[in-house]
């Protein structure tokens, strides 16, 4: 799907998520924050901040200094409990990252059910 249906698209389901939310009041929404999150392609730390930069422009928002020590580069706007943002995961934390997930596929757990456990 091409970027400007897809854009097209998005925005027709939030719509037509917040319409039928609306006249379907017995429907649970969460008890906390909703958050649509856009992550930029990946290339060198400068490119991804530039494009977050860029972001943050046509939000008219800050950078959010609070993320930095992570390693995350983001910027967003609230509407009440639902944000966007716009995030990019840097190297070094996608460099601290890749270690933890190195052994993902080397441990099976025991998937056997206990009988005792049963009803």
């Amino acid at each position: 799907m091409s970027t400007g249906k897809h854009r097209t698209a998005t925005i027709a389901g939030l719509r037509a998520l917040a319409d039928f939310l609306e006249v379907n009041p017995a429907v649970p929404v969460p008890r906390s924050s909703i958050s649509i999150t856009y992550f930029p392609d990946r290339a060198d730390d400068t490119g991804m901040r530039a494009e977050i930069d860029r972001i943050a422009g046509l939000l008219g928002a800050e950078i959010d200094p609070g993320r930095l020590p992570y390693s995350h580069y983001r910027t967003g706007l609230d509407f009440g409990p639902v944000r966007y943002e716009a995030l990019a995961i840097l190297a070094a934390a996608r460099a601290r990252h890749e270690p933890v997930t190195s052994y993902e596929d080397c441990i099976v757990p025991d998937t056997t059910v206990n009988p005792a456990h049963v009803a």
